[in-house]
């Protein structure tokens, strides 16, 4: 199937040419050159959804950079669909995003995903004149106490850099209104993008089986599959993802994986490509979603585009799988065992759910409408005193 877009491939540049645009943006990240490049190992939603956002920012008239620590070589250049990439230097960190930033001069430098090191970040974009927008991609991003993973003491670095953050992108309405107040007015409420493809695969000619994609991390719960997979021995699982340890105790990705091996309705793949990852949910009858936590999964939207539902055990951001009819929002298992054999078992149902998913990803996952939503942000509209229903497609 292969719906996505090929990536243009990587061609070095010499110099860079400045964009007419005058709004320039850069980021700083290793994983999101992989998705440019078409780096089969990659992983990472937060990454994949920055690229998207970028390149479609780009194809609007901004001009990007993207400053990359290991792939490229210090000052080495590339340019993939528009966006320029280019290696920083291999010094201290601090003094490489100085430099990147004094050298690159973008208006905005976007971070993203709660971390210690945002307050000297933004501290850095200060002194070399650019500032700095934050887009939260996990619940607990918007809590600065409880935000860290790792090094949890080292909260109030984090918080100074939300604080310091010119602009915050939130992916819900729940998100925003978790925002301590006095942040609320530089924030927005921007949905992910997804590119739609022409035409999707109906569901009377799809395999009977569930599709579960994330990587094996504890706030995803695949503990939580097992059970929906032992409540319905008749169904087919196909899962994707592979081990992490972030935000899991040791060994809890590897113990999972022997468990998905003991059970003979759950077919485990590991790690894939993000394209073969994209035919696995398009062909699927449904995804499933075990997650006690998340952001605005971009696994959602990917599914919704090829007209998959999904089944949600917890997550439903801004409500739009009950409320658009776009799956289900179980909340047990044994809820879920029930709508999952109610809905593999009939096409027909599942085809007018993808028709709605479809009309939902067009009217509100767009790059058109993404980049509406940054461009008030970012040109100096002033933030409205409750979030826009930019993910409800009310704007």
């Amino acid at each position: 199937m292969g719906r996505l877009q090929k990536t243009a491939a990587a061609e070095p540049i010499d110099t860079y040419q400045e964009c007419p645009h005058p709004v320039k943006i850069a980021v700083i990240d290793d994983v999101v050159y992989g998705y440019a490049s078409g780096d089969v190992s990659v992983a990472g939603g937060a990454e994949r959804y920055i690229w998207l956002q970028t390149r479609a920012l780009v194809a609007s008239g901004w001009s990007a950079t993207v400053g990359v620590w290991t792939a490229l070589n210090p000052g080495e250049r590339v340019r993939i669909d528009g966006v320029d990439f280019v290696g920083l230097d291999r010094v201290s960190s601090f003094r490489a995003v100085y430099r990147f930033l004094d050298s690159e001069k973008p208006d905005w430098c976007h971070w993203f995903g709660a971390n210690h090191l945002l307050g000297p970040a933004v501290a850095i974009g200060k002194l070399t004149g650019t500032h700095t927008v934050f887009s939260a991609q996990f619940d607990l991003d918007v809590h600065p106490r409880k935000a860290l993973a790792g090094r949890p003491r080292l909260w109030p670095f984090y918080a100074l850099g939300l604080f310091g953050s010119d602009k915050i992108f939130l992916q819900h309405r729940q998100q925003y209104r978790e925002l301590p107040s006095v942040l609320r007015p530089k924030a927005y409420v921007v949905p992910g993008i997804v590119e739609l493809p022409p035409s999707f695969t109906s569901h009377s000619e799809r395999d009977r089986y569930v599709a579960w994609v994330g990587v094996l991390r504890q706030p995803k719960r695949p503990d939580l599959l097992l059970e929906v997979a032992r409540g319905v021995p008749s169904v087919r699982f196909v899962v994707c993802g592979g081990a992490s340890s972030h935000r899991s105790p040791s060994g809890y990705s590897e113990a999972i994986i022997n468990r998905f091996r003991e059970l003979p309705n759950i077919h485990y793949l590991g790690h894939i490509p993000p394209a073969h990852a994209i035919d696995i949910i398009g062909n699927a009858s449904l995804l499933l979603s075990t997650s006690e936590r998340e952001g605005f999964p971009s696994v959602f939207v990917e599914a919704w585009a090829s007209g998959t539902p999904v089944v949600s055990l917890t997550v439903d951001p801004d409500l739009v799988i009950g409320g658009r009819g776009l799956g289900r929002r179980p909340g047990s298992v044994e809820q879920a065992a029930e709508d999952i054999l109610d809905l593999v078992g009939s096409s027909q149902k599942r085809q007018e759910i993808a028709l709605r998913c479809r009309d939902h990803v067009t009217q509100c996952h767009s790059a058109a409408v993404a980049v509406k939503v940054v461009e008030r942000a970012l040109n100096g509209r002033p933030a409205p005193s409750q979030p826009p229903l930019h993910s409800l497609g009310s704007v």
